[in-house]
């Protein structure tokens, strides 16, 4: 046997929301990257929190209405826009469907599930389920009773799920987390973060990730 002592997992420290569709793309190209790297890269992956619309109202907001308002955009550059996400999406397995996303939706909820599910080591699959609900099948991501559920499909204990989201269990944790991210200048995403040193912005292909960790894991400094 070797006694060579393998290195510490690289952390990655993700940064997003549930209803950023390049947060969704960038994702998976994370992981398609750590998938083609094999046994080079051992990861470690924290899904860190960051709300597009940290004010929108309970009740969401026409997708539409929303993009025309905030950014300006005509329903023309909307509608390219969206063929641009969904085509991006496909090549690489992801499955959006712009016709089903109505709305946009509070997130601060499902950042709070986030939190604890990744105590509960459940943190993944929830992060997936959440958003496949929202891009996929087109799911309110703010309703308690669609989040419970989705907690209970990936293995958490669905009671809990429900006490955590009937009070303000893990407020004060997502906060700080957020205002720690945006105080170090992240203020779009995704932002993936890798040993607190790296950042790589964006929803990048496949590519530009598995190059950035190689050459960082092949760095003494990491």
């Amino acid at each position: 046997m070797s006694n060579e002592t393998k290195p510490a997992p690289i952390r990655i420290d993700f940064v997003s929301d549930v209803t950023c569709p390049w947060c969704a793309i960038g994702l998976t190209a994370l992981e398609q990257a750590l998938a083609n790297l094999g046994d080079e890269v051992t990861a470690e992956i924290h899904f860190q929190p960051f709300e597009l619309n940290p004010h929108m109202a309970p009740e969401g907001e026409d997708a539409t209405e929303h993009l025309a308002n905030k950014y300006g955009s005509t329903p023309e550059e909307i509608a390219i826009n969206r063929e641009s996400i969904r085509a991006r999406g496909a090549s690489m397995g992801f499955e959006f469907r712009m016709d089903l996303r109505k709305r946009f939706y509070n997130t601060f909820d499902a950042h709070r599930l986030l939190h604890w599910a990744e105590l509960e080591g459940r943190q993944m699959p929830l992060k997936h389920a959440l958003l496949r609900a929202y891009f996929t099948d087109g799911e309110d991501v703010s309703a308690h009773d669609t989040l419970v559920r989705l907690a209970g499909e990936v293995g958490l204990d669905v009671a809990r799920a429900r006490e955590i989201l009937s009070g303000n269990t893990y407020a004060d944790e997502v906060r700080a987390q957020e205002k720690f991210f945006m105080d170090r200048g992240i203020h779009s995403v995704p932002a993936t973060i890798i040993n607190d040193r790296h950042l790589i912005s964006g929803g990048q292909p496949p590519e530009a990730f598995e190059q950035a960790l190689r050459q960082i894991a092949a760095s003494p400094q990491r």
